[in-house]
């Protein structure tokens, strides 16, 4: 495996490709769309460029990955980020042309399905980033969270290292796109309890690698972009979340009992297990059944990890996933884990 480099950065006033690779969720729910477009503009300097694909659902793994092709190929685009997630973006990857997107290294920023293109860009030896979609994270209601903006900001313009803080208030229930008085008032948050911090007697720096469990899960059982020898994989840091769609404890225990399996979890002297989503639509669990969704959750990666990787260094209750604030965390960059000081730092 190649090792990952760091793409240039863009300056304000770039170009910026907004680009839809799994879902073109902005044609259903334009609201959030719109608002992360002015947000780019206003907030972060730069021009927003769509695409043939960027609005429309339905759309074809061809179509979506000719639109990738444009972007990465375009010299006036300095940057690229998804619109939202999905669900079928492992379709796209053997579609892509990886000597062109080697060529043209631009920073990409996604998550969620996203990760099968994060993952892509590893392999391919050019540094991600995961975090901050523009439907979800700039199209926040009323304003984007403070802690999502600072280390979007450094991740997009600042090279070298970023100090991520845990979030002092936090939220996970969503309100309807589709209704125009959600956007009239700021979602509700509660207290965060700070990160749980597991085997924190030593300091771990390394490449990272992860992203949505549930989408590594694919990958592996497609065996695409995960590579056959893990031990490329040897001092690197492991950071996981899961997604809206709630998959249970079991669920949870047996994809990593699995990597387990496979070799793949002691290879990483660290993990970051990011804060799990605990409501969703179908799912709008009271805060009694959060509480325990997330301690099952918690419970199954101990687990995982005391039958697989017992002297692990893992840090819970990052603010890396489908919850919001979330943090930037660079696919494929340099990571710092310092347990005895209680201390995490990437580097953008």
């Amino acid at each position: 495996m190649i090792p990952p480099v760091y793409p240039p950065k863009p300056a304000p006033g770039d170009r910026i490709a907004v680009l839809s690779p799994a879902a073109g969720l902005p044609e259903l729910f334009p609201r959030p769309y719109e608002l992360g477009l002015r947000r780019l503009r206003e907030d972060f300097g730069l021009e927003p460029v769509e695409y043939p694909t960027t609005r429309r659902m339905g759309t074809t793994p061809k179509e979506r990955a000719e639109d990738i092709h444009a972007a990465f190929a375009d010299p006036d685009i300095k940057v690229i980020m998804a619109s939202i997630g999905g669900d079928d973006q492992i379709t796209v990857l053997p579609l892509l042309d990886r000597e062109l997107i080697r060529a043209n290294p631009k920073p990409f920023f996604g998550m969620s399905d996203n990760t099968n293109l994060l993952a892509f860009l590893h392999t391919t030896g050019i540094v991600g980033f995961h975090g901050a979609t523009v439907m979800t994270q700039l199209g926040r209601p009323v304003a984007m969270d403070r802690l999502t903006a600072d280390s979007l900001r450094a991740a997009l313009f600042t090279p070298g290292a970023y100090e991520l803080r845990p979030a002092e208030r936090w939220n996970d229930v969503n309100r309807d796109w589709a209704d125009p008085a959600t956007f009239d008032e700021e979602p509700e948050t509660r207290p965060g309890d700070g990160w749980i911090w597991r085997n924190p007697d030593r300091v771990v720096e390394g490449r990272s690698w992860g992203g949505c469990l549930e989408i590594l899960a694919w990958l592996l059982m497609a065996d695409r972009e995960i590579a056959h020898d893990p031990s490329v994989y040897d001092g690197g840091v492991l950071f996981l979340e899961t997604s809206e769609e709630l998959p249970s404890g079991t669920e949870v225990y047996r994809i990593l009992r699995n990597m387990g399996e496979r070799g793949l979890l002691r290879r990483f002297p660290a993990l970051l297990m990011g804060r799990a989503k605990t409501w969703s639509f179908e799912r709008p669990n009271s805060p009694e059944e959060s509480a325990r969704y997330a301690a099952e959750q918690r419970a199954a990666v101990e687990r995982a990890l005391a039958e697989y990787a017992p002297d692990t260094l893992a840090v819970f209750d990052v603010d890396l996933g489908h919850t919001t604030p979330q943090l930037v965390i660079p696919y494929g960059g340099t990571v710092r884990v310092d347990g005895p000081a209680r201390r995490i730092t990437v580097t953008y």
